[in-house]
């Protein structure tokens, strides 16, 4: 198993392989190109994600400044807003569904390290090796369909926001929250649900719409 199989398997893996390196050259050069363009550069901006991004939908809106790690990991869906001063750390797999709004500031991180230190620091390590000082891993993160992330909220490796669910501005959500519901909170807790066949029908009336 090389590292990048390492990496999407959720395995520790070496940040610092060549193949790493290479996918963070490429984004900070995409990166570099998109944050520059004026917000009415639309086509030049939807080209640009297109090569950077795993896979994009139609009717994306990408605010500037834009921060990732890799790009290739990132896949959105269609009908998606996510505003100014956004950072995906897409080690792995960042999954965000159809008719998704994302707040600015927010932060979604894939990669982690273990807690423990003896765990996290990588056994006979020099700098002449070529691998980090510490153990790192990735999971994957979703967010579902019709999903309102506010603002300057922290979603941590490995979790899973289901289908039409509103996370208040601020949080941090360190565990999975269920669909068509509003949570919020450090650490994010559900604090009501969402009806979910209004939410139904305003997902097909958005579907509906021409862009």
């Amino acid at each position: 198993m090389n590292e990048l199989e390492k990496c999407l398997a959720g395995l520790n893996y070496n940040c610092h392989d060549e193949i790493f390196l290479e996918f963070k050259r490429r984004a900070r050069e995409l990166l570099t190109a998109y944050n520059s363009l004026s917000y009415e550069q639309k086509p030049e901006k939807t080209e640009i994600l297109r090569k950077m991004f795993g896979g994009m939908g139609n009717n994306v809106s990408v605010g500037t400044p834009f921060l990732c790690d890799y790009g290739r990991n990132i896949y959105i869906g269609d009908n998606v807003s996510v505003n100014m001063n956004c950072t995906f750390v897409d080690c792995n797999r960042i999954q965000v569904g159809s008719n998704v709004l994302i707040a600015s500031n927010v932060q979604i991180y894939t990669a982690t390290h273990p807690v423990e230190l003896a765990e996290r620091l990588t056994p006979g390590w020099n700098p002449e090796n070529g691998e980090y000082f510490c153990r790192t891993y990735a999971l994957p993160v979703k967010i579902g369909d019709g999903c309102w992330i506010g603002g300057g909220v922290i979603i941590l490796p490995g979790v899973t926001i289901g289908d039409g669910t509103v996370i208040g501005a601020g949080s941090v959500v360190t565990k999975d929250i269920p669909a068509h519901c509003v949570a919020v909170g450090n650490p994010c807790r559900v604090i009501r649900e969402i009806n979910q066949d209004r939410c139904d029908g305003m997902e097909d009336a958005v579907n509906s719409m021409k862009f």
